[in-house]
């Protein structure tokens, strides 16, 4: 097999036309293998095999940079570029990561996880190669869901304005920007992407405007309509608006037609954007007819049987339940309503329902459009793609005190996807903004309630809950309204307090379990509101001496633990408070359980957490007895 030759991008390039076909092949059927079984992402990754090779071939990495967007198709670069025989780790625990990772590689060029940051990155990259008078290939990859996003954009004008050497390829495999085919097309492509072509016209226009009297008007002339020919016939007009030299589309399987494209293009000293279209899920029929459920898969680990429906699905069905009755609602996602569940609310209500495309700031500002006009805007997002909106949290929604809802999908740990998609850091950043409530439910019944209590509080509201199944409570009860700022005692105990949040409630219990087993009384109180937070409950575990030990699965530094400690240094109370949560560093991927345990979220951790707490304690008391005697 080819395939087993190939452990660095060098190995390719000694491949002939039909062997680098055969390689394909092989490079399919090594990701249908590896990826069925391992779970990730899938279709992206068989529609770019043909564009991989063809960079990897004509480029040189890691001198030349190859910038993937997302980094959703960036697989087949992974196994070209010596990591082939990890995949049988990938996206698991101290294993490949699911994304291109600068640590991993000296190939992978730029870190990625989210969407729309190719260009940038790649400009910023070619800006510092001139600068140090360096001469190497500078190229970002980025697709047509990604191209929607705001940066992209921001990145083309700037690009464009400073003309610097750069070539962004874009792989179109949803056929979202219109194009041109046929013969016309592909013609133009030829002509245009052959050197000879821009010598020719750059000579006669020199000519024209060597020709006394005249030759000025006709050039300008000629200029004008060739820009109206463009206009007519030419698919890239935008980017060439934008300063950009455009090639396409053309064929992203045909490695022919891509190896003399390319071959055309790199050596071009001034921004060239190259469309190719390709097939999401190319050369496996199942993904080809479902390319949006084979995205990405989980792979074929064995798992315990569902026993609870997930958030998601709960949040979903609760607010097509709530809409029913209350047409002010509408909902508004950012290119996820399969991953947030709004599919399902756009089934009902097709016309209270807006994918915005990858656009998560003006998904926000949008919230805060309709809800100046009386409406009841709904924003699911996942946390991780929140942080992308934040100044319009702030300053659009926020300021202004606006009803808008934030339903915060795979909030804490989501696992596999590792550091750039942990939603972590939702609690610290959000709790600082005045006029904001913030909620997590224990459960999937709480979330139910959570979801009706936020539609009747007059400023902006915040539920964020996990990416995982619920633990199987009654969904079937009555909504009613939380009373804010409010606590729920689960568990009493008068030794110490354990105040949790969200999935970590449970936790705690188990906690408190293994806690009294040996004598210890540990209260467990699921707090519910992050802010406003039970002010009057930590008044009183205050004055009943009870330390207090704060679970949450989000960022110890700005978390709910610290907002409990500002509590009390406040106040000038002193009383022992232990925060528990992640750590001041970014997690790696894995499986939840295991990061869980990594970072010490687990009932034996949180025991454990007690009793040292408890014997620290108890040796100051003494020690305090002995300075006084």
């Amino acid at each position: 097999m080819l395939l087993e030759q190939v452990n660095t991008p060098s190995d390719i390039k000694r491949f002939s036309l039909d062997e680098l076909n055969q390689l394909a092949k092989e490079i399919r059927e090594f990701l249908v293998a590896s990826v069925t079984a391992t779970g990730g992402h899938f279709g992206a990754n068989l529609g770019v095999v043909e564009l991989t090779l063809a960079l990897h071939y004509l480029f040189d990495s890691p001198r030349d940079k190859i910038v993937w967007d997302v980094g959703h198709q960036a697989y087949v670069h992974k196994m070209l570029t010596g990591r082939k025989l990890m995949f049988s780790t990938l996206r698991q625990y101290e294993g490949l990561a699911g994304f291109p990772k600068r640590t991993e590689s000296e190939h992978d060029a730029f870190g990625v996880g989210h969407s729309s940051t190719s260009i940038s990155a790649a400009l910023g990259m070619a800006i510092a190669r001139d600068l140090m008078g360096e001469n190497h290939h500078v190229v970002a990859v980025i697709g047509d869901g990604a191209m929607t996003g705001g940066m992209a954009f921001e990145a083309l004008n700037h690009a464009g304005h400073l003309h610097k050497r750069l070539l962004v390829i874009l792989n179109d495999n949803e056929m979202s920007i219109d194009h041109n085919v046929g013969a016309v097309s592909q013609y133009l492509t030829r002509l245009r992407s052959d050197p000879h072509y821009s010598r020719l016209k750059n000579e006669i226009e020199s000519m024209l405007l060597r020709i006394p009297s005249i030759g000025k008007r006709v050039a300008g002339t000629l200029e004008r309509m060739k820009d109206s020919l463009k206009y007519m016939v030419v698919p890239g007009v935008l980017f060439e608006e934008m300063g950009f030299s455009y090639f396409g589309p053309i064929p992203g399987h045909d490695l022919g037609a891509l190896l003399t494209v390319l071959n055309h293009v790199k050596n071009l000293d001034e921004p060239v954007l190259l469309h190719v279209a390709t097939q999401k899920g190319k050369g496996y029929k199942t993904a080809e007819e479902a390319p949006d459920k084979l995205h990405s898969i989980g792979g074929t680990v064995t798992k315990a049987s569902k026993k609870a429906p997930s958030y998601t699905s709960v949040f979903a069905n609760t607010m097509i339940e709530l809409a029913k009755n209350d047409r002010r609602i509408v909902a508004v996602t950012a290119a996820m309503p399969s991953g947030t569940g709004l599919n399902l609310f756009a089934e009902k209500f097709p016309d209270r329902c807006y994918d915005v495309g990858i656009a998560e700031q003006h998904a926000a500002t949008l919230c805060a459009g309709l809800a100046t006009a009386g409406l009841r805007p709904v924003f699911a997002v996942y946390s991780t793609f929140l942080q992308r909106a934040y100044d319009q949290v702030i300053h659009d929604i926020c300021i202004q005190n606006l009803p808008v809802m934030f339903a915060i999908d795979r909030a804490g740990l989501v696992g596999p996807d590792g550091e750039t998609h942990q939603g972590v850091f939702d609690i610290a950043f959000l709790r600082t903004i005045p006029n904001i409530t913030l909620m997590m439910p224990k459960d999937e019944g709480e979330l139910r309630h959570m979801l009706f209590t936020a539609l009747t509080l007059p400023g902006p509201v915040a539920v964020r809950y996990p990416r995982e199944d619920g633990v199987g409570v009654p969904l079937d009860i009555p909504l009613q309204t939380l009373p804010s700022g409010r606590s729920e005692t689960v568990r009493e105990g008068s030794d110490v307090a354990f105040l949790a949040v969200g999935p970590m409630v449970a936790v705690a219990e188990n906690a408190a379990l293994m806690l009294a087993k040996h004598a210890i009384s540990a209260r467990v109180v699921n707090m519910r509101f992050l802010k406003p937070f039970d002010e009057a409950l930590l008044l009183q575990l205050a004055h009943e001496s009870i330390p207090v030990v704060t679970v949450e699965e989000g960022a110890l530094r700005g978390g709910f633990g610290a907002a409990v400690l500002e509590f009390y240094a406040e106040r000038n109370v002193f009383h022992p408070v232990h925060p528990v949560g992640l750590p001041d560093q970014f997690i790696t991927h894995g499986s939840r359980p295991e990061l869980l345990h990594h970072v010490g979220l687990t009932a034996e951790g949180l025991a454990d957490v007690a009793v040292a707490l408890l014997g620290h304690l108890s040796e100051q008391r003494v020690r305090r007895k002995s300075v006084n005697a």
